[in-house]
């Protein structure tokens, strides 16, 4: 399979669901310019960030790939599972690939993600820590191939203030500058060119309970997903997208096939046909 990209980057917004465009957000629009995005993707059930994220990664629904919070938070994800992450998938293709992965969330990189698997590991405790972070990645690393980063606050928000109220856009915002800053540092290193970026909620709030998430509305299963970069097509009419299929999108951009296994699939349209 022809590689797409030369690396790829993937910024995750917990709990944002689809209110992203309700919110003053430049730089997120500037980084999917030329792009494509959808308001309408779909999470899996329940809307829990374990089970969420856990198919984001593993390109499969939670009944297979088995995490929740609790499990996630006390054990880390088999390594021979059948149902590997994207990011196992990179690194058993190129062993001497640069995988980094940073979190607002602990379980993501303790509970999620297989052992090992990630060069470069940081767990912060509060979202404003994550530009330190990549910013010394940055400076140690020349290159990497993969690049997981993870926003926690807006979650947080929606549980104290409500889904979708007026403090909840404000912290969408205040996210959106601190994405611009990590941007400007992927800039300043030409991380950015020749690069597919991602960008997507786990899951929604305030269907069910204004001020939780889990349910089947509507407002907790429909998520925002866009992608910029090489080869993708500017306003794709793409078919819906997934939240498992980001790990078939990643996938594809680094010209590695998919596992049987996953259900996950590459939206069709996404890409030029010229890339297949």
């Amino acid at each position: 399979m022809k590689q797409a990209t030369k690396r790829v980057v993937i910024i995750g917004l917990d709990g944002a669901g689809n209110m992203i465009d309700q919110a003053n957000t430049p730089n997120i629009d500037k980084a999917l310019k030329g792009g494509f995005i959808t308001y309408e993707a779909q999470t899996v059930l329940p809307t829990i960030s374990g089970e969420c994220w856990g198919s984001m990664f593993h390109g499969v629904k939670p009944s297979l790939h088995g995490l929740t919070n609790e499990r996630a938070e006390h054990r880390q994800y088999p390594i021979d599972s059948p149902y590997p992450s994207f990011m196992r998938l990179v690194k058993e293709a190129d062993p001497s690939a640069v995988i980094a992965s940073f979190s607002a969330w602990k379980p993501i990189n303790d509970g999620i993600i297989e052992e090992g698997i990630a060069d470069y590991v940081s767990n912060v405790h509060a979202d404003k820590h994550l530009v330190k972070e990549v910013a010394a990645f940055s400076e140690q690393h020349q290159d990497f191939k993969l690049m997981f980063i993870q926003f926690d606050g807006i979650d947080g928000a929606g549980h104290s203030f409500g889904y979708g109220s007026t403090l909840f856009h404000e912290v969408i915002e205040e996210t959106d500058e601190l994405i611009g800053q990590i941007l400007d540092i992927l800039r300043a290193k030409n991380r950015l060119e020749d690069t597919l970026i991602i960008f997507l909620s786990d899951h929604g709030g305030g269907g069910a309970d204004p001020k939780n998430h889990g349910s089947d509305h509507p407002k907790d299963v429909t998520i925002f997903w866009g992608c910029a970069g090489p080869n993708v097509v500017s306003n794709a009419e793409a078919e819906p997208v997934a939240i498992e299929d980001t790990a078939a999108v990643v996938a594809y951009a680094l010209g590695i096939d998919s596992p049987d296994t996953w259900s996950a699939k590459v939206p069709a349209g996404l890409f030029k046909e010229e890339s297949r």
